[in-house]
């Protein structure tokens, strides 16, 4: 059985910036994008049922307050015309969220104190046994890249696996920089940086600032001590127990800085309570047992709502995974 898990919300907004142009046009792409990038992962990588994504208020911004402040303080600064668009697409969205919430046989997942990314990577773990494809820009599931679990960017139209990285033609991504085939991600290594130097786009911030990658004669590098990281024998323990100390002379130890991190980085490291909630949103979601008919008819009145005509003429193909129910 093959997934295709939708970061619903992610591909929506990302899509708009494909393009330039009024709301509408950007409107029009997003949908396209959305809609293309699930068509695509259910045809190449045969895809049985498909899953969405919501999100919700984030349980991480009650355990870490500045976890995403900066976005509310950019939102506040948007022009008329940037607050303008914001709302259009919104409201869009709210649209298409009712109608594969309702118009469809997909699973729809939602809870207030959930991010898509907790509920998505705790559908992979409550099925370990199948294959899934996430379909998102968001570089924070490379984490979660496995033998049975891949990412499409819809917007790049790059699939991520554990093999490498491969464009739209399924060849293998040249690096622009080395310009060599770029080398398949190290899950671990690049879940264990991030949770080091932490992540300014989620305002979360570094466990070590200045920390080099490689150490020196007589300093240790993250390299050192991720390859300790099992028997946290010297080299771990060498930089963990390091302190430092922040522009406003609080002092900072590395360990536990390291661990805040991991609890609002690692997909795998949620709260216990947490953690409960993503498996009884899962079971609620599965049991519910939909079953939608005519969702092509449906699908082609939600496409004359936007004027998402060439999806309209191809309506048979869309539909098809948007039909898919979800069977145990």
């Amino acid at each position: 059985m093959t997934y295709i898990l939708v970061d619903t919300a992610n591909t929506f907004f990302r899509a708009r910036h494909v393009i330039n142009g009024d709301a509408d046009i950007k409107l029009g792409m997003a949908f396209h994008i959305t809609l293309n990038s699930i068509k695509k992962a259910w045809q190449d990588f045969e895809g049985k049922h498909v899953v969405f994504f919501l999100e919700g208020r984030s349980w991480r911004k009650d355990y870490y307050a500045p976890y995403k402040r900066q976005r509310s303080d950019a939102r506040a600064a948007h022009t008329e015309r940037e607050a303008e668009e914001e709302r259009v697409f919104w409201e869009a969205f709210d649209t298409f969220k009712e109608f594969v919430s309702e118009k469809t046989n997909c699973t729809v997942l939602q809870h207030p104190r959930l991010e898509a990314d907790d509920l998505i990577a705790g559908w992979i773990q409550n099925h370990p046994s199948d294959n899934h494809v996430i379909i998102s820009t968001d570089t924070d599931f490379v984490q979660l890249i496995a033998p049975n679990v891949k990412q499409y960017n819809g917007v790049s139209e790059t699939t991520i696996t554990h093999e490498g990285y491969f464009d739209k033609k399924g060849l293998p991504v040249i690096d622009k920089k080395t310009q060599e085939i770029k080398a398949a991600p190290d899950p671990q290594w690049l879940l264990f940086e991030k949770c080091m130097r932490g992540d300014t786009s989620d305002n979360v911030f570094s466990a070590y600032p200045g920390v080099r990658e490689k150490g020196t004669k007589n300093k240790i590098g993250l390299r050192e001590a991720f390859g300790d990281r099992d028997s946290k024998g010297f080299n771990w323990n060498n930089m963990m127990l390091q302190r430092w100390t922040d522009h406003e002379g609080k002092e900072h130890r590395v360990k536990e800085d390291y661990e805040r991190n991991r609890q609002l980085i690692d997909l795998t490291a949620q709260p216990d309570d947490i953690r409960q909630i993503m498996s009884e949103t899962i079971s609620t979601a599965t049991q519910a047992n939909k079953n939608v008919s005519q969702v092509g008819i449906r699908l082609m009145k939600f496409c004359n709502l936007y004027d998402l005509k060439k999806i309209a003429d191809q309506a048979q193909a869309y539909a098809e995974p948007l039909n898919a129910r979800y069977t145990l």
